[in-house]
C-alpha cells in the first residue's frame, strides 16, 4: 500500500508495502490499540510517528524498532496520513502544529468524539482527504467496529483509510455525517450498555440467592459467550432469543418482565436517544 494520493488498487488488510510516513497524534487505549493493528499488519515501525507527551513503556520500546517518538515536526514535511486519536478536549492544541505537516496529498483520519468534519476542515484546510471514524472499545482485542464518513477523498485513499481502521475490527461507511451521533449512541458508547447488562445481571444473582463470585462468572460468561454466539450464528438476535425461549418456561418468564411496555427495549431506545443528544451537544 503506497501513499494516500496514489490511485493503484491496494491490499485490503496489508499495510507491508505502505510507503511514506503515518503521524498518530495520541497514543492512549484507543491510539495505541490502532497501531498494535498496525504493525500486525505489517506496517513497518520506521514509518510512524507518534506523538504523545506521556508514552507507554511499549510505545517506547517501538521507538528502539525505528518509531520515531514525539518528533520536530518540522522535519516530516507532508505526512501521508495523520490519524487523530487525542480526546476532543485538547482537538484544537493539538491541531494547531499539525498544519505544517498536513498538504494536498495528506490523508487525516479522526477518530476524536464530536469533532466535525467541518471542524477539521477549517482547522486543517490544506488537507487532501478528511475521514471522521468511530471506533469503539473492542478494538483493544481485534473485535471493535468503526464507522467512518469520507470528504474529498479518493478511492484509493479510502481504500487505505479502510485498512487502517480495520487493524481493529470491522468498518462500515455512511455518507451523511447526521448519522454518526446516533452511531455514536449505539456502537461508540454500546459497550458500557453490555457491561452494566452483566453487572446487573450478577446483582441479581446475588438478589436470588448466589454467591457473589459464583453470580459474577455466570454473568460474565454469559453474556461474552452468548456475544459470541451472536458474532459467529448467521441468526439475527431475535432468532437467538427465540431459540432460547421455550412457551411456559423460565426464559419466557423473565423475557415477559423484560419485553413490557415499559421494560428493556423502551429502556434501551430512550438511552440511545440521550446518548445521540448529547453527542450532538458536544458537536457544537
Amino acid at each position: 500500500m503506497r501513499a494516500a494520493n496514489d490511485d493503484s488498487e491496494t491490499s485490503d488488510r496489508d499495510l507491508r508495502d505502505f510507503s511514506g510516513t503515518l503521524v498518530l497524534v495520541g497514543a492512549g487505549k484507543m491510539g495505541s490499540a490502532l497501531l498494535e493493528g498496525w504493525l500486525r499488519l505489517g506496517l513497518a515501525p520506521n514509518h510512524v510517528a507518534v506523538i504523545e507527551p506521556s508514552p507507554s513503556p511499549d510505545i517506547s520500546a517501538l521507538a528502539k524498532r525505528g518509531l520515531t517518538l514525539n518528533p520536530d515536526l518540522r522535519a516530516l514535511r507532508d505526512a501521508a496520513v495523520v490519524v487523530l486519536a487525542v480526546k476532543p478536549q485538547i482537538a484544537a492544541a493539538a491541531i494547531a502544529p499539525l498544519r505544517a505537516i498536513v498538504g494536498a496529498g495528506t490523508l487525516v483520519i479522526s477518530i476524536m468524539a464530536g469533532q466535525t468534519l467541518h471542524f477539521l476542515v477549517t482547522a486543517l484546510e490544506r488537507a487532501g482527504a478528511l475521514v471522521r471514524a468511530m471506533p469503539n472499545t473492542p478494538a483493544a482485542i481485534g473485535r471493535g467496529i468503526t464507522v467512518a464518513v469520507p470528504v474529498r477523498a479518493s478511492g484509493a485513499q479510502r481504500q487505505l483509510a479502510e485498512a487502517l481502521l480495520s487493524a481493529t475490527g470491522a468498518v462500515e461507511w455512511v455518507d451523511d455525517e447526521a448519522l454518526m451521533d446516533a452511531v455514536t449512541a449505539v456502537s461508540g458508547s454500546g459497550p458500557a450498555y453490555v457491561f452494566l447488562l452483566a453487572e446487573a445481571l450478577a446483582q441479581a444473582g446475588v438478589a436470588a440467592g448466589l454467591p457473589v463470585p459464583l453470580a459474577q462468572k455466570l454473568a460474565r460468561e454469559t453474556v461474552s459467550g452468548s456475544g459470541e454466539l451472536l458474532h459467529r450464528s448467521p441468526l439475527d438476535a431475535a432468532a437467538l432469543r427465540e431459540n432460547v425461549t421455550s412457551p411456559g418456561g423460565t426464559t419466557a418468564a423473565a423475557l415477559e418482565v423484560l419485553m413490557a411496555q415499559n421494560g428493556l427495549k423502551s429502556l434501551m431506545e430512550k438511552a440511545v436517544a440521550a446518548a445521540t443528544a448529547r453527542s450532538r451537544q458536544l458537536a457544537g
